[in-house]
């Protein structure tokens, strides 16, 4: 299968992913990181909400299919190397993590230790259900 013009200009790793940061769209704050393959990114240009590749379950992955906090994406961005991309997000639900937080970056090294630095706003068992694991 040959590529649109503007995926093949993404320089997919030997894996056929591509990293992508998740930006909230108004604060710029980083709210995720994870990888997407060429047809998760088609998908996201397409739908406008963002898709990816989980490389835990191998799979293709609607972001939000399961907590119902999907990721509107305004724009997609591609750096300067052709090798990362940012989804501009509007984040449904404000929550972009597994655990119940805003963002997935909420461990700040502080004196030589991660220090849980946000608080959960929506216990994960009460999105997923008290069996699932992420």
């Amino acid at each position: 299968m040959s590529l649109p013009a503007w995926l093949a200009e993404i320089k997919w790793d030997d894996n056929g992913l591509v990293p992508v940061i998740a930006q909230d769209e108004n604060t710029g704050r980083v709210m995720m990181f994870a990888y997407a393959n060429a047809e998760a990114v088609a998908l996201t240009a397409q739908k406008h909400t963002a898709h990816y590749w989980t490389r835990s379950r191998q799979k293709l992955w609607h972001k939000g299919e399961e907590s119902g906090h999907f990721q509107h994406v305004s724009s997609i961005q591609l750096d300067c190397d052709g090798d990362v991309l940012i989804y501009k997000i509007r984040q449904e639900g404000g929550i972009a993590c597994h655990t119940g937080r805003e963002s997935c970056f909420f461990r700040t090294l502080t004196d030589g230790e991660w220090l849980i630095t946000e608080d959960v706003l929506k216990d994960p068992k009460s999105i997923y259900g008290a069996g699932h694991s992420h």
